[in-house]
Order: structure tokens, then sequence, then C-alpha cells
């Protein structure tokens, strides 16, 4: 069933249909100012942290579904009738109100038709501004005057903490203060404590937001709650839209609100623009200063087609042209567009993620980088800097990384239970990515400090990651899993031991023998090789289980993915990171290929095991603490799935890597988005697979590391275009049935014009390259014969 279409043209995604099987949402603003809205209107504002900058509320995962929001009431004076500007909350029969919603780059727009009357209103947070713009444009399209009454609505949260807010009520319900200043609303918590701008997680301080609109003359206001929608009233039923006016109430204590009541008249065929504006700092100095700045119209027109470059302008580095109309959507707008969103936020604000996971996941945010260097490379080299000063000098790595409390050389290290084995090898994958998008080898050398005490080049940050596995290595010469292994499910402690990590520890041996090679380091050299040695003769000789590699080894040397388990005999990370990290190629590699396609896919991906758990050891296999078929146990979990395309594109199996790639494809779920249920525009964790009664509904949408290895593997193995210390390699592996596809990239600042012949129809294997007329061997362009604009051709 379809709810909407992709239009690529604009880059934007439009709901035709608002009542979509979830809410489909967006991001507005910056990693200061960051805000959620759904197509209905909903979702929540805050400032630096969405668990401790939180001022706007937003129910998750509650009954009526996606409220409360950004709402606009419209009522008509004479008729009494009332709306919204959005479908949500008064949610209107839809015989009668037609809702059309837009999300874009770091933008929404909501449209709505009821009763002659239209409503256009574009939600964005401006460039390097701390508040939010809701430009509104509404027009009489009947045939006679009509006398509208609109009321704004946001509620408030009475502590900027999330946990405060909604949980310690014996304080919050008694720190709020809302006053009205000049026409504009000021809501504050904690008044009379004095304002800590420096000290951000201090929750005991002064602090203040404001409400205000230009444009259209203040008639009433609300800021207490219960009087605005009335003791027992609802979203859908405002007492005070209803009666028709609002009471001028001033909270204090309980619960806040932001109503502005303000009078349009319209003739027909008329058309009005007001804005309403919400930010942070008092009513009386910022609310006041911005209000002049946003009364000018074309201003706020400027701020407007200011954002829409700046985003479209980070996108316009690649564009990607194939027959695959969905693969196009994904990869010139939404793929990367979720990538930049999911690199600025991780996973600590969404409408799943509540603030639980506040600051940069460590192992998440190494990935995250890979997925955005093509777009902002030095951007993305300043977050690969600060993660650099996550790690520890024992070289494990802080599981949280806060940029805004983050101070380097002075951070308390984890206690020894607290590691994970996985963290700091995701630098191995990201540091030579970086290096081999800017070119910038003396990169390598360059200093930082650890998390706790001591610093080191990040060669040598490197070195002391591939220490800390190395010594902490269990029986069978394998690294131990410690807190988790990448998955959070499989607690293997301080003695059993990880396959997957000891193909991580492989892939990050052969990378520093890479760099040490590079940077002509032969005593290092020949350290990593000999540990190189060392390890693979131990998988070998353990990790192999006649057709497969293993999952792990518990304390006491019990197997898990073996092929005699009743439960959960096949693991897809170890499969796929052996071809690669290099151990497994040729006929092994092949048959752990078909093995992975006989007995994990679905019509939705690869499932992560096979079967799922019901009886394991609960403290090593924490798997069985969810349904079968869902999240790690058994279901189609979206962040390994670029592992298996990048395995089938090294095979040179361009067929099935394409496959692969459009089973988890979120467009490709477009007409079936009553099944996926989530947005079809967005990558998401996971997939409930074949033993789920929801088989098929994907769940946590764009907060995922599903989004950076999907954007990295399309990129970089299905279209083949991968940087390299001293140019650029192309190689693609593609479905044998595209016979053209043209790639535009950006490349050190250098114009790239790729166009891929496959008459031959063929899967992989570069015949020859014309490079601006000129025959080049091979599928490696040395980056000093590129000149600024290049004109390449590719035959297969």
């Amino acid at each position: 069933m379809l709810f909407g279409h992709f239009d690529d043209k604009n880059r934007e995604y439009v709901i035709t249909n608002p009542e979509t099987p979830a809410p489909w949402s967006n991001y507005l603003g910056s990693t200061v100012y960051g805000a959620i809205i759904t197509n209905n209107a909903g979702g929540y504002s805050f400032y630096k942290s969405a668990a401790q900058g939180r001022f706007m509320r937003y129910r998750t995962n509650a009954v009526p579904l996606d409220q409360p929001g950004r709402y606009i009431y419209i009522r008509d004076q004479d008729s009494g009738d009332y709306w919204s500007a959005s479908w949500q909350p008064v949610a209107k029969p839809l015989e009668k109100y037609k809702a059309l919603c837009r999300h874009g780059t770091a933008y929404t727009v909501i449209e709505s038709s009821y009763s002659d009357i239209t409503v256009q209103t574009t939600f964005f947070v401006p460039l390097d501004k701390y508040f939010e713009l809701w430009r509104c444009r509404i027009k009489n399209n009947g045939s006679s005057n009509r006398h509208l009454r609109l009321f704004t609505f946001v509620e408030y949260t009475s502590n900027w903490h999330l946990w405060q807010d909604i949980v310690n009520l014996q304080y919050t319900q008694y720190i709020l203060t809302m006053k009205m200043v000049d026409g504009i609303i000021d809501h504050g918590t904690n008044v009379y404590l004095p304002p800590q701008p420096d000290n951000f997680e201090e929750g005991g301080q002064a602090r203040h937001t404001f409400l205000g609109v230009a444009g259209a003359e203040i008639t009433g206001f609300d800021t207490d709650r219960k009087r605005f929608l009335g003791t027992f009233g609802n979203y859908a039923k405002p007492y005070a839209v209803e009666k028709g006016e609002c009471s001028g109430s001033i909270a204090s204590g309980d619960n806040g609100c932001g109503v502005l009541q303000f009078d349009i008249d319209l003739r027909p065929g008329e058309e009005k623009e007001f804005v309403i504006v919400m930010g942070i700092g008092t009513a009386e100095f910022e609310g006041n200063r911005t209000l002049k700045e946003v009364h000018d119209p074309a201003w706020v027109e400027n701020e407007f087609n200011k954002l829409k470059k700046y985003w479209h302008g980070k996108l316009e580095n690649m564009s990607v042209y194939t027959p695959d109309a969905d693969f196009n959507s994904m990869m010139n707008m939404w793929g990367p567009y979720n990538c930049l969103i999911t690199y600025a936020w991780s996973r600590a604000a969404s409408l799943v993620y509540a603030g639980e996971r506040d600051g940069l996941g460590y192992r998440d945010t190494v990935q995250d980088i890979l997925g955005v260097l093509h777009l902002i490379p030095e951007e993305a080299g300043k977050r690969l800097e600060l993660m650099i000063t996550g790690q520890v000098s024992a070289g494990g790595a802080m599981p949280v990384v806060k940029p805004f409390s983050h101070k380097p050389g002075t951070m308390k290290p984890p206690e020894e239970d607290e590691y994970r084995s996985d963290d700091c090898l995701w630098l191995f994958n990201t540091v030579p990515a970086y290096v081999k998008e800017t070119g910038n080898i003396d990169f390598y050398n360059k200093v930082f400090p650890y998390a706790d005490k001591g610093s080191d080049t990040v060669t040598g940050h490197l070195k002391r990651a591939i220490e800390f596995n190395l010594g902490r290595m269990g029986a069978h010469g394998l690294p131990c899993g410690l807190a988790a292994d990448w998955n959070d499910c499989l607690v293997l402690g301080q003695q059993g031991e990880s396959v997957f990590v000891a193909f991580q520890l492989r892939y990050a041996l052969v990378t520093y023998i890479d760099i040490c090679e590079l940077l002509s380091l032969p005593a290092e050299f020949a350290w990593a090789q000999k540990h190189l040695e060392m390890l693979d003769a131990s998988i070998e000789e353990y990790a192999w289980d006649n057709d497969r590699y293993l999952r792990a080894f518990r304390y006491d040397g019990l197997k898990y993915g073996s092929q005699h388990d009743d439960e959960g005999s096949l693991w897809l990370n170890p499969q796929t990171w052996a071809i690669i990290s290099g151990h497994a190629n040729g006929q092994k590699a092949e048959r752990l290929l078909e093995l992975i396609n006989n007995s994990l896919l679905t019509d939705y991906g690869l499932m992560i095991c096979d079967p799922p758990y019901e009886k394991a050891d609960l403290k090593v296999i924490k798997a069985t603490l969810f349904n079968k078929g869902m999240k790690e146990n058994g279901a189609v979990f979206c962040h390994t799935q670029g592992w298996a395309v990048i395995a089938e594109a090294m095979a040179g199996k361009g067929n099935r890597a394409y496959e692969y790639f459009r089973s988890y494809m979120p467009s490709a779920m477009n007409a079936s988005a009553e099944v996926r249920e989530i947005e079809p525009y967005v990558y998401c964790q996971s997939t409930h697979s074949k033993y789920s009664a929801r088989y098929g509904a994907s769940r946590l949408p764009w907060l995922s590391g599903a989004a950076s290895w999907a954007n990295f593997a399309a990129t970089q193995y299905i279209l083949g275009i991968r940087p390299q210390y001293k140019g650029i390699t192309i190689d693609p592996c593609i479905p044998s049935h595209w016979h053209n596809l043209k790639i535009k990239r950006m490349f050190r600042n250098k114009l790239l014009s790729i166009e891929i012949f496959n008459t031959a129809e063929k899967t992989q294997g570069v015949s020859k390259i014309h490079l601006n007329a000129n025959e080049i061997k091979g599928n490696f362009i040395p980056v000093e014969i590129l000149q600024q604009n290049n004109d390449i051709k590719v035959y297969l």
C-alpha cells in the first residue's frame, strides 16, 4: 500500500496519506538546537541533548499515537468549527480534510485543506541559530469572507532533563515559571538559580525558552496546560479552542504550554503569512531580538533557501544514475542524508531513543563516520579526532563520548569488566578510509591524547587498540568477547572468546601492516606479521567447524554457532567477516556464501542467526530476552546486511550483492509500506524475520549503523568507487542487467564524471578505462593524472 512517493527532483519524500502505519519523521536543526518532526506535526525540540536539554514534551509509544507536537488550531469564528493545520491532533474525516507532508533536508512542509481554507506550514531551524521557525501561509479558497481564530500549542517540560520531567514529579511539578513578556511567552525552569552556560550537565540552573509570532497581533494566550486543554480535555478537543478563546492563564508549577491566540480575516482568494518562533533564551532578550529578524518575510525566505543550499551542497558530492529508480532515490538523497543525521546524533535522539544513550556511542560513531567521509571529509575528520581521544591508554574505549563534557586526558577509564572487545577495532575501518579519502597521510603521525592519560600518534593509537585485544586472549588463542563484541546480547566475559572479533582483529593486523609499509616502519611490520600468523593458525585450528565458522566459545570451551547446535547453529557475522578480513577466500569463501544464502536469507534480508534461541545460557546469550525472530534473536539485523553485500562483491557476485542490498533497501518497500510500517525512506535497526508473527515489520528507524554500512557497501563495492592512498580504484560489482550507469563524485576537490558500460552483461571485471580520452591500464587511477574535471569511461 502506498502512503507517499519519492520526489527526486526536489530531494523530498511526499506523504499523501496521513494515516501512516507509524509516525514518519524527519530531523530539523543541528547538534546544538535539534528537533524531530513527524508527518502529523508530532515530535519534540531540544538543546544539545535529547536527554538533558529536552524542553518540549513528546510521549513515545503512547495512545493516541504521535502526540503532542507543534500544533496550530484553526477555529471558524462564525460556525464554531475547528481543525488543525496538520491532520493530527483534531483528525477531521479524510473525506473532507486533505493532507500532504513533504520531508526534505532538515525541513518539513505540512499542507492541509479543509473548509475552503488551505494552510502550508514550513518547519525549519535556520543555520547556526538557536530557534526554529514555523512559517505558515493560510489562504481562503472560498467565495465568502472568513473570520478565523488561530491557537499555537506546544507542551513544555517542567525540567530539561527528560528523566526528571517524566519520573521525578515530586520535584519537577514545583519548578516551572511561565510569563508573558511583550507578547512573547517565556518558559522558565529553576528561575531563581543562576544560569551555568559552561556547565551544561548541571540540571540545577535557570533555563528559558521563548515562543512568539511575527505577522499577527496577539489577542490572547494560555501558558497553563490544564486551563487550555481542560481538566479532562485532550489535544483533539482543547477546552479553550472549543470555547473560542484563551483565558490568559499563567502557569506556576505543574505543567506549562505555549498557546498564542491571534485572529486572521481573509477575503475570498486572499492569502496571509505569519511565522511562529520558538527558541532558546528569555522572552525579554533573545525572544524580542529574534522576532525583529523574523518580522521580515524576505529574511525568512532567504534563511530557508540558505538551509536547502547548505544540505544539498553536501549531497552533491556524489550522485548516481542507474536503471533502478529506487536505488537512485536512496543513493542521491535518503541514504546519504540518513548517514548525515545518524552521524550527527549517533543513538541519542529519535522517536525511539529517548535519551537513554546520551552522547556519541564509541563503536557506533566510529562506524557512522564511514558513511559521510565522501560528503563532509573535513568535518568527519574532526569527529574522528574526537573519537580517537575517546580511546583510553589501555587500548579500549570510553563507551560514550559526550562532546559537551569530554575532556581528554582527565576522563575516568572504564572498569575492566566494562570494556567491549570491538570498540577500537572499528578504527581500522575508518581511519584508513579517512586518509584515503583526503590523501592526508601525515594524519597517521598526528598526536592525540588518550581519554584518561598520555598521548600518542594515530599510528600509536591503532597499535594500542591491537595490543588491547592481544592482551585479552582466551584458551584457543582468540580474543575474549568481554562485556560485548558488537552484539550487546553476547556477553562472553574475560574468558569466553569471540570468533567475530578474531576476524576484526585479523582485519586490524592486515590494515596495520599496510600502514607500516606505507610509512616505512619495518619493525612494526614484522611485529604485526608475527601476530597475524599466530592468529590465523588459531582461527583455522579452533574456529572452523566443517562448513562454517563458529560464533564464539563460552568460558568453559562450549561452542556457539556449531553445525551440531539445536539453536544458533549458523551466525552471519563470522562468515562475512571471514571473507572481509581476507582469511577465507577462493572455494572456502564460495562455500560460506552459499551456506549463508541457503540458510539465512529471507524476503527482507539475512537473519543474524538461525535458528533463534530459546534455551541458551542467559548469562552469555542475552538474545533469549527477545521473542524469536526479533532483534538479536534471529531477526534481520540490518547493520549486518552491508557486510554480506561487501562479501558477495569481494567474491565477484554482483547479482547476489544487489539482491541482498535491495532486500533491505527502504525504498524497495515503498509500495508495501503497510508491511514495513516505519519510514520507507530511511534504514532501520532490524526487521522481524520469518520466526516472528510480525514478519517484515521493521523497527527503530534513522539512527542505526545500517545506514553507514549500506552507503559504504553500495558506493565502494556495488558501484566500486574506492579511494586509495595514491589515487582511486574503479571496480564495479553490479547486477548483470545494468547495461549503463553514471556516477558523479568529488574526490580531493576534483570532479569525477564516470560512465560504466556493461553491454556484455557482466557483473565484475574492468576490461578498460578511458580517462579524459586516454586509455589507462587496470582499474586504478593515480591521483596525479587527474584533472580538475575528469571524464571517465569504464568498460566491463
